[in-house]
């Protein structure tokens, strides 16, 4: 293209952090001093590209973009910018932009108030230091922001600008934005948490959502407010993304609890979020009023846990995620196919599934049609007892758990501090491993097969001790808490099906023993179910004579 034929680009580009300079650096401002510039010295073809609300750290911006790929086209005669810092604040960017990237496309690059002008170097000395301090202002202009967004998350103030999906802003609440409940949503949070706990995974919800034509939250947030984001999708609105669910399940807004600083950026210059760790978040309870309450929250969190996704089969096991070997920990499989009869399906240890052949261990098997008559008697069971001999039953519960809780806390904190030890002896052992290698002392064989028998136990410890911390952790948080089983029994009166929602309602694991005899079908088999708060439930000798002299009383009367 003749240069004639080229585009003249005026660039304008304002950040957030701009606006608090005043009218000077608007979009309207600019533009108006690009375009007389254009025109005085009568530069053809004149065309406009804009980012408003974009900073000037980084060069991902949609409008420059535009401009970028039609430079690289070879379209583009001069790039004009009110100044250096509308084209950017990162001085090595900007500096390679201006004395590579420009030159190479026979772009010719103008600065009106830097006095900028790339067709006359000798002008041009001073603005490698302009770009060093743009640089210094937009860094000093974010290190006082996040000292700004700190003050405010330790005080307990909410720190986003979207209100979550669920409440409304209250409009008494000036700049602290305070929640209320908002009363055409908040019901969708709830089915969408009551979904979860039946056992319905996010891509499934999404579907039902939009089946019953329920307007995602983007488009709902444009409906209502006009605020027309970057994910807002004009065409689908009633699209869910089961990400957006996932979301919605894991943010304990709906308890109403306030977490900041879950999230922070790398830099100033890279605006990768990364995720703090949970023990360095800022966590305020009960600032505003609840969607959903603790109970469905703990159901929502094991179903979650569970991982509970459809199989090959297109179904979803109400026990997914419940199951555990006694001997080697794995959860269970489901071990059935479209040739096996229904009442033959069987869970069986998921470490001897992957290793079959190489006893790792073994089968551990039951069959689920078993499981069910199990597992409902038991509920069943401890719903009756609970129910007409509360005070006994609270006894016999808080003296019985509470050691059995001590007793399992003390067997996973010493299996963990056995596999740290390890862990830091294997190190240790690769170390001397290695300078026997080095000295002569084991030849380069006996290294080799050494350190792959070292690195394959190291690599199982390794991922064993965050699964053996998680449950420590959970043992210390679920500790023996009658009342709260006591509150459950109050929704029951009887169970005559086993659901998802109501397994994970009572049952916190299930525990499945080896046969006396391996694969014998009759051969005893110990399975220990562990209710959520209680822990394991047996009637015991003291309750059982209790229930007798009701009887005996019942018959006189």
């Amino acid at each position: 293209m003749s240069n004639q034929d080229k585009i003249t680009a005026l660039y304008c580009r304002l950040s957030k952090d701009d606006l608090n300079v005043g009218d000077s650096d608007s979009i309207v401002h600019q533009r108006a001093i690009l375009e007389k510039y254009a025109e005085d010295n009568r530069f053809p073809n004149i065309r406009v590209f804009v980012d408003d609300g974009y900073s000037g750290v980084s060069f991902d911006r949609p409008g420059f973009q535009e401009m970028y790929k039609l430079i690289e086209g070879g379209k583009v005669g001069i790039v004009i910018t009110k100044d250096l810092s509308r084209l950017g604040r990162n001085y090595i960017e900007v500096g390679n932009y201006t004395e590579f990237v420009f030159p190479r496309y026979d772009v010719r690059y103008i600065a009106i108030n830097d006095n900028y002008d790339s067709l006359f170097s000798d002008n041009n000395e001073l603005a490698p230091f302009k770009n060093l301090f743009n640089e210094w202002y937009a860094r000093d202009t974010s290190k006082k922001i996040r000292a700004v967004f700190k003050a405010k998350a330790e005080r307990g103030e909410r720190l986003g600008t979207t209100i979550p999906y669920g409440y409304r802003r209250d409009p008494n609440s000036g700049k602290e934005c305070r929640l209320l409940i908002n009363e055409e949503t908040a019901p969708v949070v709830k089915m969408i948490f009551a979904m979860c706990a039946e056992g319905i995974g996010p891509s499934n919800i999404s579907k039902a959502l939009e089946e019953r034509k329920i307007l995602k939250p983007t488009f709902y947030r444009f409906q209502k407010e006009g605020k027309y984001g970057t994910h807002t999708d004009t065409e689908n609105p009633y699209k869910w993304n089961e990400r957006t669910i996932a979301d919605i399940l894991d943010n304990e807004i709906y308890l109403g609890h306030t977490i900041n600083c879950r999230t922070r950026i790398a830099s100033f210059k890279d605006k990768r979020t990364i995720k703090v760790p949970k023990e360095e978040q800022l966590r305020f309870e009960n600032t505003h009023e609840a969607i959903i309450d603790q109970e469905t929250w703990d159901i929502v969190r094991k179903v979650r846990e569970g991982r509970i996704r459809k199989t090959r089969m297109g179904e979803i096991n109400k026990y997914s995620g419940l199951i555990y070997c006694a001997d080697c920990g794995r959860k269970h499989y489901l071990y059935r196919g479209r040739t096996i009869r229904r009442e033959s399906y069987s869970f069986i240890c998921g470490n001897y599934h992957k290793h079959v052949g190489e006893e790792k261990c073994t089968p551990h098997s039951i069959r689920e049609v078993v499981l069910d008559e199990i597992v409902l008697e038991e509920i069943n069971k401890a719903l009756y007892y609970a129910r007409n001999n509360t005070k006994e039953f609270t006894d016999y519960i808080s003296k019985k758990t509470s050691s059995q809780y001590r007793k399992e806390l003390n067997a996973k904190t010493a299996e963990l501090s056995k596999a740290e030890k390890r862990v830091v002896e294997l190190k240790s052992l690769f170390k001397r491993l290695y300078e026997d290698n080095v000295l002569g002392r084991i030849s380069d064989e006996q290294y080799r097969m050494l350190s792959v028998d070292y690195n394959d136990e190291q690599k199982e410890l390794e991922a064993s001790i965050p699964e053996l911390q998680k449950e420590i952790g959970t043992l210390k948080n679920e500790c023996t808490n009658v009342q709260k089983f006591l509150d459950i029994v109050k929704k029951y009166v009887c169970v005559q099906e086993l659901t998802p929602e109501v397994l994970r309602t009572f049952i916190s694991k299930i525990v499945v023993h080896e046969r006396e005899k391996k694969h014998s079908q009759t051969s005893p088999q110990q399975i220990d179910i562990y209710f959520r708060y209680i822990g394991t439930f047996a009637l015991s000798s003291e309750i059982n004579q209790t229930e007798e002299k009701t009887h005996d009383e019942r018959r006189t009367a």
